[in-house]
């Protein structure tokens, strides 16, 4: 990224030489006016001119005294000149070229603009008396004026738009940094539901598995069969999981989630009861009024309520209710274990950015075991009406 900051500062630094073409006018007066005296003293200006325009065009520090003095010298420069050489206004618009770029602000660059013309002006009624080598006219002096408010004004567009898009760049740059964190805090998130969720799992059927291989009983060996099985239909589903987590996590569906939290309770030795004052439907006719956002993160939330029950709570039953009902949308997960964890974890915290980035909110009451309630709003297209699963 340096290197590459690095050659486009030196591919503007070479074009920003072409600009050295207007002092072709510095030699348009000794050109059709022949002097010995006219030609060195313009060689002479010139040469001074190319070391400060390389110090302008190598200097960096917008807004700093460095770029100050040298626009400085090179209105100085034009003072000296123009008595003489009428071609000298040229850097007084190079003056106005220079300023937009140095200074930020427009006002203080129109206030540099009229107080170069009042010098400009004041200059040529002094010379415009002088006859001789030293006069000035009244018609170059309103031409210095006007080319150097057209070139100046010109350019504080370009400056301000110039900075335009410095800034559209930076911000553009801090929004992809953004998208990285955000994207690095989801694969996060999700690694953990879904690591979380299945590590506790293949857990307890391995604990199990183990159990019955200490008691060595040949009615147990097809159920340790079974259960070494399901370990590893488990850890294949888990290596699937991550990498949808890697690439853009999908849930399965609230249904399947559903059925994967009965199953990992009953391995648990908790049972799942679904609500039995449902009006009507199942999980699956509640989920499609979901949208994908909706249903993924309330699947998510159901995987990290079934784990904590199994990591933490000595539960024996959980009780799970899908509700619609007054503009909202609810999921209601209780179990009657004892918890004596009360800091909230990571998954915890997961499952509330989650679930606040679509508009809705999440509380945990642990009075008697423990009631999870995430709430989300109703989107008007979905007919308001009670439904428990």
């Amino acid at each position: 990224m340096k290197a590459a900051n690095v050659n486009s500062i030196q591919d503007r630094n070479r074009w920003a030489w072409l600009w050295l073409a207007y002092t072709g006018f510095l030699f348009v007066g000794p050109i059709l006016e022949p002097s010995l005296y006219v030609w060195l003293g313009t060689l002479a200006v010139f040469a001074i001119f190319l070391g400060v325009f390389r110090d302008y065009v190598r200097s960096t520090d917008q807004g700093r005294p460095t770029r100050l003095w040298i626009i400085a010298a090179t209105f100085a420069l034009g003072l000296v000149t123009f008595p003489w050489n009428q071609g000298g206004s040229t850097f007084f618009i190079y003056t106005a070229a220079f300023l937009p770029f140095s200074i930020v602000s427009v006002r203080r660059v129109l206030a540099f603009f009229f107080v170069e013309a009042l010098i400009i002006l004041a200059e040529g009624s002094i010379f415009h008396a002088q006859r001789g080598a030293f006069h000035v006219g009244w018609p170059n002096t309103f031409i210095a004026i006007f080319m150097m408010v057209v070139i100046g004004g010109g350019n504080i567009f370009f400056a301000q738009q110039k900075r335009a898009d410095c800034q559209l760049r930076e911000a553009q740059k801090e929004n992809i940094a953004l998208a990285a964190v955000a994207e690095r805090e989801r694969i996060a998130r999700d690694l953990h539901d879904v690591l979380g969720h299945t590590l506790s799992v293949i857990v307890l059927k391995a604990e199990l598995a183990s159990r019955l291989i200490q008691r060595d009983e040949a009615s147990d060996h097809q159920r340790v069969a079974t259960e070494i099985a399901d370990v590893e239909r488990i850890a294949r589903t888990a290596l699937s999981e991550v990498r949808e987590a890697i690439g853009g996590y999908r849930s399965r569906g609230l249904a399947a989630e559903i059925e994967s939290a009965r199953q990992t309770l009953d391995a648990a030795g908790v049972s799942l009861l679904l609500d039995s004052d449902a009006v009507g439907g199942s999980p699956s006719s509640h989920a499609a009024h979901l949208s994908a956002a909706e249903e993924t993160a309330l699947s998510l939330a159901l995987r990290e309520a079934v784990t904590n029950i199994v990591r933490h709570a000595r539960a024996t039953t959980c009780r799970l209710r899908f509700v619609t009902e007054d503009g909202r949308r609810c999921l209601v997960v209780e179990d009657n274990g004892e918890h004596a964890i009360t800091r909230e974890g990571n998954g915890l915290r997961g499952m509330r950015e989650r679930i606040e980035s679509l508009g809705g909110q999440l509380s945990l009451e642990r009075d008697h075991g423990t009631r999870l309630l995430i709430d989300l709003p109703l989107r008007s297209q979905v007919p308001a009406r009670t439904a428990v699963s």
